[in-house]
């Protein structure tokens, strides 16, 4: 059943969500604000845009046109109401699509930032998923793994343009490498911690298209608190 629930502490945004779909998470909600924009930031990619969190999110940040590509057309629905309920239809646009199509179909050198909420997990014959395909496409590398977005990014970025990813932990090499091999430098770098005392299960990491060697390691970002609440730092990316 679609409900219409208030985005955080945005007061003037709502998004649609569906109960029986894959939800937003407080993954999208770090990346969009982790992302570099700028007054030169003119056109964004969100792939995987779900129902468009990090696409309503931004619209708060930047004047820059927001295109959300969204493969599953439930999601997309969720999407397109979402940004029709916020009145941001000539600032956000989302489109239906596989975006290895629109990879090949569209011209090079023409994104200043792209952004990605991937699926986490890699995918084999014997992996367990989720019943529901539309879960198991939002969590596991069916149609989209890390290789993928870097070589989509390197085509489609311009010259500098960012590259910002919100990933495991542990694929912090493959992510790396991945970046590294489609000329896109990492820039900045930031892990997430459920609490102090357990490791990082998450990181942010951003890169630019032929960008110059050198990498900023951000302060750690804490969810919790010794109480299990949200710590101010999550509690400001709320707002």
């Amino acid at each position: 059943m679609e409900e219409i629930h208030n985005l955080l502490e945005y007061s003037t945004l709502k998004i649609v969500q569906n109960n029986n779909a894959f939800k937003f998470s407080l993954d999208s909600i770090l990346l969009a604000r982790f992302a570099s924009v700028t007054y030169r930031t003119k056109k964004i990619l969100d792939i995987g845009t779900g129902n468009a969190p990090i696409p309503l999110i931004l619209s708060t940040k930047t004047q820059a046109h927001i295109t959300g590509i969204e493969i599953q057309k439930e999601s997309f629905v969720l999407a397109e109401k979402s940004v029709k309920l916020n009145h941001l239809e000539d600032k956000i646009t989302i489109l239906n699509t596989d975006i290895h199509q629109f990879y090949k179909q569209s011209e090079s050198d023409q994104y200043d930032l792209i952004v990605c909420n991937p699926p986490y997990f890699r995918y084999q014959e014997d992996s367990i998923t989720n019943k529901t395909e539309s879960k198991t496409v939002a969590r596991h590398e069916t149609n989209l793994n890390v290789g993928d977005i870097c070589k989509i990014a390197k085509k489609l970025l311009k010259n500098n343009g960012k590259l910002a990813i919100v990933h495991r932990t542990e694929r912090l090499i493959d992510i790396i490498s991945s970046m590294k091999e489609n000329n896109i430098e990492p820039k900045k770098i930031c892990f997430v911690y459920p609490y102090k005392g357990k490791e990082s299960n998450l990181l942010l990491i951003e890169g630019s298209k032929n960008g110059k060697v050198g990498v900023h390691i951000l302060d750690p970002l804490y969810v919790y608190d010794e109480e299990r609440q949200y710590t101010e730092e999550i509690k400001q990316y709320f707002k």
